[in-house]
């Protein structure tokens, strides 16, 4: 008889290979393509950066499921590819669907640079076609009464809303070399042992299939990077862990299999609330792009990309050991342990000024309108000083007129650049 462990390292083991072969391939496909990240204002990036690393990715996580099959009809393996009793009413093939609709929508985006709304289409989609499949919250166990609440036809949108929500939380943070790959890497981990622990083998071969394909595609993507994932890998890795964490908690779900997922993605969780809070403060659309981002905010404050990331990765896993703890104990050191972690994000948040604006704005009295202070406006030096003082800010960013994201700190370097070469022609 097969050890059990056995099929899990074939699956990791398969998936790292895969897309360590296959992220070169990539690369070259994403450069025909001309699916590209050149370097502007907007990116960290000082050269051209070939996106499109889903493809390795997603075939990472396809070989992967191929030696699962394999193993099952040839060596005996158990399969994972059948709904146990408690999941009865899963068809696979909608959840396979699901994952090629995402892949398919991060692809047309990296090389057409779709519009929000069209992205959004397509998550929807992809989510939409997965819950047809069985991937559903029925029912929540209620803490207080021990009794069960019944979603009844509510349960499909909640799903298709918590799917979607899931794969932009990982989208956004995908913004420094390495971050989203490796948190992937470090969620996905953490999963895959709770659905051991929860007797899940569909969501724990999901999981540590990511985990591999995550760890392989890593070995091209940390600092300094030689491809990125674009939408392709990023839209892929949030639809996986909410794919993941939603085969834990099909049809019955108690309050903390619910929350456990949340916790564990509680550092782009936060970054993405962030977000919204921080430009409604400053008066614009939240899909207005800024440097308010977690990683921004480390950069600004001199630590390197290597650094931010790292201590990124280390947030995330202090989540993660927390959400394992609170699956071990009883209800009040449960709910502590669950308290210790929000107070603790949002202690690194408010530390980071993560809910502070980063556009200047001014009162045009001409318009009787607030506009945004661009670098070419002459109050522009005298309200970011203000701003500053008033918030409390060490520095600050902003919008440039064509609304792409400015860095203030990099316009005042260039300032003092220019100011230097009209003193060396004094």
């Amino acid at each position: 008889m097969v050890a059990a462990w056995v099929p899990y390292v074939a699956v990791f083991a398969s998936a790292l290979v895969t897309a360590v072969v296959v992220t070169p391939l990539a690369g070259k496909i994403a450069w025909k393509l001309d699916a590209v990240d050149y370097p502007s204002a907007r990116r960290i990036n000082k050269k051209p950066i070939p996106r499109m690393g889903g493809i390795a990715v997603f075939a990472g996580i396809v070989v992967a499921f191929l030696v699962q099959f394999l193993g099952t009809v040839y060596l005996g393996w158990s399969t994972v590819l059948q709904p146990s009793s408690h999941l009865e009413g899963i068809d696979y093939r909608y959840l396979i669907a699901g994952f090629a609709l995402i892949f398919a929508t991060g692809l047309v985006d990296d090389k057409y640079h779709l519009r929000p709304l069209q992205k959004l289409v397509g998550q929807v989609l992809a989510a939409s076609v997965a819950v047809a499949g069985g991937l559903v919250i029925g029912e929540i166990v209620n803490p207080f009464a021990y009794t069960l609440i019944d979603l009844g036809w509510a349960a499909y949108p909640i799903t298709v809303v918590y799917l979607v929500a899931y794969v932009n939380i990982f989208n956004l943070i995908d913004g420094l070399d390495g971050l989203a790959s490796g948190i992937a890497a470090i969620a996905g981990f953490t999963m895959f042992v709770l659905a051991l622990l929860q007797y899940r083998p569909d969501a724990a071969t999901l999981a540590i299939a990511l985990v591999g394909a995550a760890l392989g595609f890593l070995r091209y993507n940390f600092h300094p990077a030689t491809i990125f994932l674009g939408d392709s890998g990023s839209l892929l890795i949030g639809f996986a862990l909410g794919t993941v964490s939603l085969l834990s908690v099909t049809r019955i779900a108690g309050f903390t299999t619910i929350i456990v997922p949340l916790v564990i993605a509680g550092m782009p969780i936060v970054d993405t609330f962030s977000a919204i809070i921080r430009r409604r403060r400053a008066g614009i659309s939240i899909g207005h792009a800024d440097r308010g981002h977690i990683h921004h905010r480390l950069l600004d404050d001199g630590f390197d990309q290597r650094q931010a990331v790292l201590m990124m990765y280390a947030w995330t896993g202090a989540l993660c050991v927390g959400t394992l703890a609170m699956t071990q104990v009883n209800v009040l050191p449960r709910v502590i342990i669950f308290v210790f972690l929000v107070v603790g994000s949002a202690a690194i948040a408010f530390k980071l000024h993560l809910f502070e604006p980063v556009l200047l704005h001014h009162y045009n009295k001409k318009t009787g309108q607030d506009e945004l202070v661009t670098p070419e406006d002459p109050a522009f030096e005298k309200e970011r000083e203000q701003f500053v003082e008033e918030h409390h800010l060490e520095r600050l960013g902003g919008l440039a007129h064509d609304g792409s994201a400015y860095d203030g700190a990099d316009d005042m370097e260039a300032r003092g650049a220019a100011d230097a070469e009209r003193d060396r022609e004094a």
